[in-house]
């Protein structure tokens, strides 16, 4: 089985990709990956993990949010999933 994942930070309070967004994947309290977002807001975090759960950690551009971590179950297959970020709210969801 073959699990790959990978994000998109969108920065509406400003309109626009979030780049340079520092992104780490963990499991079991080890880094797996980490990355930072480009000039577009994305970045491919893992093309060759286990299934199982994971954290991935955002370090977005908001003076409110420092940092917001989700737990996700990944099974066989790709994974994207999004951050949308302001400078008070975040909202993500399981993309295609």
């Amino acid at each position: 089985m073959t699990v790959s994942l990978s994000t998109h930070v969108l920065d509406t309070g400003a309109g626009r990709p979030a780049s340079g967004v520092r992104v780490e994947l963990t499991r079991r309290g080890a880094v797996v990956a980490e990355a930072k977002t480009d000039a577009d807001g994305r970045t491919l975090l893992a093309d060759d993990l286990e299934p199982g759960r994971y954290s991935l950690v955002f370090h977005p551009p908001s003076p409110f949010f420092r940092r917001v971590e989700l737990e996700v179950e990944l099974a066989e297959g790709h994974y994207h999933v999004p951050l949308v970020v302001s400078p008070y709210g975040c909202a993500s969801y399981r993309g295609s």
